[in-house]
Order: C-alpha cells, then structure tokens, then sequence
C-alpha cells in the first residue's frame, strides 16, 4: 500500500455530510479533508470546524481548482450533482457522487464516458454495498456458497415519509405537482436495483406499477400540505440475463426503521438475508438456510469485517460510509479494480427509467433502454 495521503474535498455541507461522508474520511488516515464548499459559507465553516478541515470556499469553481483537492465529492442536492461531478471531470479530479448521478439515465452515461476519457476515477454513493452483511452475501454468491442464483428480491420498510407533515425534499424544479412524479423509486429505488444487479448481473426486462398513496403532503420551502403526486410506492416484477427472477419493492410509507433495506437472495445451494435496518441496537442482521437445513439462522460476522473503530452499534451511516470511503480512497492510491462506478450509477439510472416507463404504459420494457448501455 502506498504511503500517500488523498487530498479530499466536499461539496456541500448538508446533514448527510455531517453524517456519513466527513466521518468516514475523518476516520481513514490514507485520507486527508483539505477543503469543504457550500453556498452558505457559515455552514461550511461549522463543519470544517468539527472536522478540522482547513480551507472553506462558497464557490465551485474555487474549490475544484484548488491543487490539493484530489478528490472531489458531491454531497449538494439531486440537481447539481451532474453539472458538480462534470466540472470536476473536466479538473482531472476523481469524484465520488451522491446518488442519482442524472435523472436520465442516458447523461449519466455520458459522464461515466468523460470520466473514462479523462482517466479519473468515479464512484457513486450506494451506500448499502459496503454494508458488511451484503458484502459478505456477495461473497457467497461468488464463491458458490449460494450455488446458482434462482431469486434475488430488494425491499424497502421505511416510514419516514408516512407522516404527510414530515417534508417531501428535493422536488424537480418544473415538475407537474398534478402528476405521477418518481420519487421513492429514485431515493430508494436505485439503492435496490443496484444490490439487485450486483447479486444477479444484468436486467433483461422488467414490468412494474407506481402509486401515490398519500396525496396531501408538506413540502419543503413551501407553507402547510399541498396536494402533490409524488409516487409514495413502486413495485417491480424482474426477470436477469441469468434466467434468474427478482422482486423489488421501494415505498415511502411501508411502516419500518431507517434505513429499511432488506436483501434475499435464493440459490440451489443456499438462501441469504441481509436485513439493513436498525433494529435493537444494531444496524444490521445476516441470516443463512441450506436446503438440509431451512431454518434460517444468523450469522456472526467478524470484527474484520468490520471498517476498524466501528461495531455494529455504530450508526448506519457512519458504519457503511466509512467502508465506502475506504475502498474508494484504495482504488484511487494503489490502482485496484474500480467498483461501484459512474457506469454502475447509470446502469441503475436506465433501470429506474425503465420501471417509470414500464408503470406508465402498463407493459414489460426490455433492456437495456439506451445504446450507450451496450
């Protein structure tokens, strides 16, 4: 391993930075945070503060400029981070995005294609990859543990917009309120399509149906409920390349803890369930079955498994962003294998696409959708 130490900066100072990202940098020390920016330069400076980074910018363009900033990572809302991670591209910076990278599947494709011709690295903010139970369920499907995959299914039990008082974030500039607008599909969706993928290699079609279950909602920046047809649920029928089937499931009111995932994979071998939620103290369970043995029964993982200080008591995001920003930070220094890339978070943008498309008309849609996914 090299010696060197990654010169980091974030774009955007919101909760989720505070949360995830700058702990997880804080915590690696193959990882140095030189700079933070964000439109409002007090909120920058409160978190360079807490995490003793040593420059604030309030411009973009400033800080992506600044030579020590290696590694840029855009933690702003949906909108910007396309234009953010373009700009940074266009430096020779790597760039790790939160995610959606595009709403449109096919610019998300676009920029894993500059990134590839600028010879930067890209990763895209799944985080529930680097949960040590589905890493360890990956493993098993590798090794053949699993045997060969007959079912993966995704689900998400997260009630946090249940309350119709709780506010809907980031709504698309210029959308029709009176519409069906992707939203739970999006947010968690992708999430799922990725675990989805990952475990069982490529989409060949998908049919699925999209509903608005609460039509009344505070959202934010705007005064008291406002009617909005924002889709509060989705469910996908899936079928792979493989010949294997999956089920997903992504709601906003499905009643559950944060984060809500739950991963099941079914093979000839074996059976796995990786339930990512916060429940008894813990972030996270992992449960195996054989065909000699259904009972399905938990399983311990390692301290190893673990990013080193944390335990499953940590909280999720720290836990999980920490392991992202580890494997990032070594794929850049010592040239490993990339993961999780730009090109992953655009496969995963045509596969939302795909599902809004297949709700709306009612049909099966084949992938891929785009040329530029072949």
């Amino acid at each position: 391993m090299s010696a060197k130490r990654l010169g980091v900066g974030v774009l955007g100072a919101h909760a989720w930075a505070e949360k995830a990202h700058l702990p997880g940098y804080a915590a690696y020390d193959r990882a140095r945070l030189v700079a933070i920016c964000d439109v409002l330069p007090e909120r920058a400076m409160a978190l360079a503060e807490q995490f003793g980074v040593q420059r604030v910018y309030s411009d973009p363009a400033e800080f992506i400029a600044d030579p020590e900033v290696e590694l840029v990572d855009v933690c702003t809302p949906t909108d910007t981070h396309l234009p953010l991670s373009l700009a940074a591209i266009a430096a020779g910076k790597h760039v790790l995005s939160e995610k959606p990278l595009a709403r449109d599947a096919r610019d998300a494709f676009a920029a894993a294609a500059a990134a590839s011709q600028a010879g930067v690295r890209t990763k895209l903010g799944f985080t529930f990859r680097y949960s040590p139970a589905v890493r360890q369920l990956k493993r098993w499907i590798d090794d053949g543990t699993l045997g060969e995959i007959f079912h993966v299914h995704g689900f998400e039990q997260n009630s946090q917009f249940l309350d119709p008082d709780f506010p809907i974030r980031q709504v698309e500039p210029g959308a029709d309120w009176n519409s069906l607008m992707p939203s739970s599909i999006v947010g968690y969706g992708s999430h799922l399509l990725d675990l989805m993928r990952w475990c069982a290699g490529e989409f060949s079609s998908v049919a699925a149906t999209m509903r608005n279950f609460i039509p009344e909602r505070v959202v934010r920046g705007h005064e008291g409920r406002r009617r909005i047809g924002i889709e509060d649920g989705t469910v996908a029928t899936v079928e792979f390349e493989s010949g294997a089937h999956g089920v997903l499931q992504t709601s906003y009111i499905a009643v559950g803890n944060y984060p809500g995932v739950e991963l099941r994979v079914y093979g000839s071998k074996g059976a796995a369930v990786a339930r990512l939620i916060s429940e008894f103290g813990v972030a996270e369970t992992l449960h195996f079955a054989t065909p000699d043995a259904v009972e399905f029964v938990k399983v311990d993982l390692p301290a190893s498994s673990l990013p080193p200080g944390t335990t499953l008591g940590t909280p999720w995001p720290e836990l999980y962003y920490r392991n992202l920003v580890r494997h990032f930070v070594d794929e850049i220094l010592d040239g490993s294998p990339p993961e999780c890339t730009f090109l992953d978070g655009a496969r995963s943008q045509e596969l939302v696409n795909a599902i809004v498309l297949a709700s709306a008309e009612r049909r099966w849609v084949d992938l891929p959708l785009y040329a530029a996914a072949e």
